[in-house]
């Protein structure tokens, strides 16, 4: 199966089967101008709009039982200025194919997330991001974008054009307009060092801020059940080039974190009672290993198991709290949790809706295997994070409503007034947004 979404018999279903959706028609537009006619003939029509990426969401976001516009034909670098040192990109270009575009070029992104098979408008409009001590996430490397616009107009912005709308449009989720092109920051690319080494969770929690401040990129995975965590630092270097043997890549993050991982989960979903030793044996299957590589080879990792994941930013400082907070609530419960939990961080960025605007953020993500029942634990994970004024992933399953993200978004309102302003009939609305934004 593909990495991406499907579609069969007129169903869309995004990857991680959480979502599906029968779209009146699809629209794979071939130009913007495409793109333009088929937004204002699905208002003529009375019907709404929505675009869809790859499906890595695992929120029904992109859902619609309207227009499903497809930007897959809209790919591409349209330019390179390496005066102003930017890249504008087609809004369907996945992220895969921009980064390795870019080394050719000789550039990079700042910092991006683990996973790039998403497209560049799908993951900067739900806050797609990695970890980083001062760099944030895709979104916040964004100088430009142009959308299209509930009348069908063309509506480019930048902090010297059309500011208001930059200032939200970053991360829009889809409910401002259809991007059709993004400009980022790029940098001439440079070398990364990977340190992946075990540490006990207690040492990394009583260590956390030191962590954190040594290292440009620190991230840490636990293993619940198990005292185990998995830290990666990911740090600037000067050289030389020492990337990670074609052997043993295969063998750590084919073999390993795909397949016998894979089979272990399957294990686990049909005897649950396996999940802890299983837990035990995979925090102990990675061994300590350093690279040195390109920015994308560094921080990205192919994921083919599926799963379903929630995940929300919590201010920095609570983070260790959120931790231990969850760790006991694990080992009180019964629940069998076979995936680890992936701990990141981001600075204090100035995007309306980011998880991270206005303060430094830690990410706290939790997963279960595709088909495993996953509510209760989601549910009393998700009391924690609330609990600490967590902001959910806008790409991530979560409960929370516009009445609870308006208390944890200070400029909630600046937003909303916004899509009053570029969507007032709300072409671009589904059932999601309706919930997450108000009507």
């Amino acid at each position: 199966m593909s990495s991406t979404a499907s579609a069969r018999n007129g169903t869309w279903r995004n990857w991680g089967g959480t979502v599906a959706a029968r779209p009146a028609r699809e629209v794979a537009p071939t130009s913007v101008e495409e793109l333009a006619e088929a937004v204002r003939r699905a208002a003529e029509d009375g019907l709404r709009v929505k675009a869809v990426g790859t499906g890595h969401s695992f929120t029904a976001i992109a859902a619609t039982d309207g227009v499903l516009i497809r930007p897959q034909l809209l790919t591409g670098i349209r330019e390179i200025n390496r005066a102003d040192m930017t890249v504008t990109v087609e809004a369907g270009t996945p992220l895969k194919r921009l980064n390795i575009a870019l080394a050719r070029e000789g550039l990079s992104l700042t910092n991006m997330g683990d996973i790039m098979e998403q497209t560049v408008s799908g993951a900067t409009s739900t806050g797609t991001h990695g970890t980083g001590r001062e760099s944030a996430s895709i979104a916040a490397q964004i100088k430009g974008l142009e959308l299209v616009t509930a009348d069908g107009s063309l509506l480019r912005c930048s902090e010297k054009e059309n500011p208001e709308v930059f200032a939200a449009a970053r991360i829009g989720l889809g409910a401002l307009g259809i991007v059709t092109a993004i400009t980022f920051a790029v940098e001439p690319v440079f070398l990364l060092t990977a340190r992946e080494e075990p540490m006990p969770l207690d040492r990394v929690l009583a260590d956390f801020d030191e962590l954190w401040a040594e290292n440009e990129h620190f991230e840490f995975y636990w293993f619940p059940h198990t005292g185990s965590t998995n830290t990666k630092r990911n740090n600037r270097s000067a050289g030389p080039e020492q990337p990670v043997g074609r052997l043993q890549g295969w063998l750590e993050d084919e073999f390993l974190s795909n397949g016998v991982f894979q089979a272990a989960n399957v294990l686990g979903r049909t005897v649950p009672g396996t999940v802890p030793t299983i837990a035990r044996l995979s925090s102990r299957a990675l061994s300590a290993r350093t690279y040195t590589d390109i920015p994308y080879k560094v921080f990205t990792s192919p994921r083919r198991v599926r799963f379903v994941e929630m995940e929300y930013a919590v201010p920095r400082a609570a983070l260790v709290d959120t931790l231990r907070e969850l760790r006991a609530m694990v080992e009180r419960s019964g629940l069998r949790i076979s995936f680890p939990v992936e701990v990141r961080t981001a600075p204090a960025d100035d995007i309306a809706l980011s998880t991270a605007s206005g303060r430094d953020s830690a990410y706290v993500a939790v997963h279960m295997f595709r088909a495993t029942p996953y509510r209760e634990y989601f549910t009393a994970a998700e009391q924690i994070f609330t609990a600490h004024e967590g902001r959910p992933h806008w790409g991530k399953l979560h409960t929370r409503t516009a009445e609870y993200l308006a208390g944890v978004y200070p400029r909630f309102g600046e937003f909303t007034a916004l899509r009053d302003r570029l969507d007032p009939d709300r072409l671009f609305l589904n059932d999601h947004l309706r919930r997450v934004l108000g009507p």
